[in-house]
């Protein structure tokens, strides 16, 4: 059996920047987990699918809440959102991040038919957010370690 060893670091990198000018947010921080597919059985009529985590926390003065938060990620090497793609060298897998279980909701930065993770926050509480991943069964893809990095946008 021909397997494709899979490793991707979502979200690796972090950027902060204002949203609003009259935002009471004083900062905000974004932590993640590695998502990380494990082993692409070419074989197999199965999706691979996985999760990671995201953790957003803002601290600002009181009262609660203190203000909106957008969550954006990008498309890593792919040059759209459906699909993403992993490389290995020269060679592709795609796969996607969704925002809900089914994996109906690709998560993006809301263009594209993407959407992102926006809500009105608490001061100085954490908010973790799932992120759902799946590799489509039926990809003849060569083995070989394949990643993506994927960037987590925190905007307020």
């Amino acid at each position: 059996m021909r397997r494709v060893t899979l490793a991707i670091a979502t979200c690796v990198a972090a950027l902060v920047a204002p949203q609003i000018a009259h935002a009471v947010i004083t900062s905000c921080t974004i932590t993640t987990t590695a998502h990380a597919f494990g082993n692409y059985n070419v074989f197999s009529g199965t999706p691979v699918n996985t999760t990671s985590n995201i953790r957003i926390r803002c601290t600002g003065p009181a009262p609660n809440p203190i203000g909106a938060v957008t969550v954006t990620l990008s498309m890593g090497a792919a040059p759209t959102y459906n699909p993403r793609t992993m490389l290995s060298g020269a060679n592709t897998l795609n796969y996607n991040l969704y925002f809900n279980a089914a994996r109906t909701n690709i998560w993006g930065d809301g263009t594209a038919g993407t959407v992102v993770w926006a809500r009105n926050v608490n001061r100085n509480t954490n908010y973790n957010r799932t992120v759902f991943g799946r590799i489509p069964a039926g990809q003849d893809a060569a083995a070989g370690a394949y990643t993506d990095t994927i960037v987590a946008t925190i905007l307020w």
